[in-house]
């Protein structure tokens, strides 16, 4: 598998995840006064998650690039 492949995967991987942490945002905060102690580890998840998956795909244009 390319390397191109191989982070076309990881990109599919870290997209899935960014969506999950983005639905676990959205659940908190209909959860909303309950639990509101959780909204910074919840919210730094979900950026987590998109930075790494915008990351990936910086990446994944300068490999493009490359071809």
């Amino acid at each position: 598998m390319s390397d191109i492949d191989t982070l076309k995967a990881e990109i599919k991987k870290l997209s899935a995840r960014a969506t999950t942490m983005k639905m676990n945002l959205h659940d908190l905060s209909e959860e909303l006064p309950v639990s509101w102690q959780n909204i910074p580890d919840v919210a730094q998840q979900a950026y987590d998650a998109y930075q790494a998956l915008e990351t990936a795909r910086s990446k994944l244009k300068e490999l493009e690039a490359k071809v």
